[in-house]
């Protein structure tokens, strides 16, 4: 049976049933394949969203890392929309803002008589006599347990994973990145390098012992980092010879350190780390002032700069987000390869 219109007629065109049903399927089919590859374009999205966005980090930037086990993705830094559900909650809870007098907790001490009490009673329950070390697998100092250590910096532990954000959306830091600490200290911000990247992807020359136990004893196992296996070598005089010589850095950083050195070393240092840095892609960032070179003009560390293959690029400061406090960095990169 033919099914025609009075144009098709006219013009001698009969169009058949089974013809219509195939056009049909054809233009499903065609229309289903076409839509399916719009919606897995990964082509950049118009509404103007800056690339350093954390909410959209996993497409355009390296922001944040994809997390299969709940198929999102950790940010590298606190979100806009992070700090309002805070907020929230605590508007929620009837807490306030700001102006709070905090009362000490349940069983109120000091680090001194937590230590104190430490060294007396050794807690609640333990072991005694002998083979008692046997239940310990890394012994620590009490000085370790009550956290003392995180009252040596001029400013409060919490600062370091201020220094953390700003430098990983810097450099748009990935989980494979190589990163440097020159002087980690007790890992007040290696921590959250340490966490973030693949094992042994962070690399630390530290010269102060008591730091280095610090960090071996206390800091890596309580927060569940040994596997990370971080290269933190005990050394001074900006010697990197234990180091591995094929690893180049995406950033080599010094918070709070090249300040307290002679210029003559912090030169040497840079010299030897020039060869080390990613070009054009890596970063050196320094933290406070840069003296080293601004002492000796502007003319002249510019071409003790250029010498080393090493670009200064800018000065930048950066907000802390719990306490009133910015801090100055200045960043360097190394324009050959």
């Amino acid at each position: 049976m033919a099914l025609s219109a009075s144009r098709a007629m006219s013009k001698g065109v009969v169009v058949t049933v089974p013809v219509l049903v195939l056009s049909a399927l054809a233009a499903a089919v065609f229309l289903f394949f076409l839509f399916s590859s719009l919606s897995s374009c990964s082509c950049p999205s118009s509404s103007g969203t800056p690339v350093n966005d954390i909410s959209n980090a996993v497409s355009v930037g390296g922001t944040g890392v994809s997390d299969s086990s709940s198929g999102g993705f950790t940010p590298l830094s606190t979100r806009k929309e992070d700090v309002e559900w805070v907020k929230s909650q605590i508007i929620a809870n009837g807490l306030h803002m700001q102006d709070n007098v905090l009362r000490k907790g349940i069983n109120p001490r000091t680090r001194a008589q937590q230590l104190e009490d430490l060294r007396q009673f050794k807690g609640i329950s333990h072991y005694e006599g002998a083979g008692s070390d046997n239940h310990t697998a890394l012994p620590c100092p009490g000085e370790l347990l009550v956290e003392e250590h995180h009252s040596n910096y001029g400013e409060p532990w919490a600062g370091g994973r201020d220094v953390f954000e700003f430098l990983a959306q810097s450099v748009q830091l990935r989980p494979d990145s190589q990163v440097l600490e020159i002087g980690c200290g007790t890992l007040r911000v290696g921590l959250h390098f340490i966490r973030y990247l693949n094992p042994e992807h962070f690399n630390c020359l530290e010269r102060d012992e008591l730091s280095l136990m610090s960090a071996f004893r206390y800091e890596l196992p309580s927060q569940g980092l040994l596997h990370k296996r971080p290269l933190i070598v005990k050394g001074e005089d900006m010697d990197f010879s234990k180091f591995d010589s094929s690893t180049v850095y995406d950033l080599i950083y010094a918070s709070a350190v090249f300040l307290h050195m002679p210029d003559k070393l912090v030169w040497i240092g840079l010299e030897r780390l020039a060869s080390k840095l990613r070009p054009y892609d890596g970063r050196i960032f320094v933290s406070h002032n840069i003296k080293f070179c601004s002492r000796l003009g502007g003319d002249e560390c510019t071409k003790r700069l250029t010498s080393l293959g090493l670009e200064y690029l800018g000065k930048h400061t950066h907000d802390s987000l719990l306490f009133n406090h910015y801090e100055i960095w200045f960043e360097f990169r190394r324009n050959k390869a």
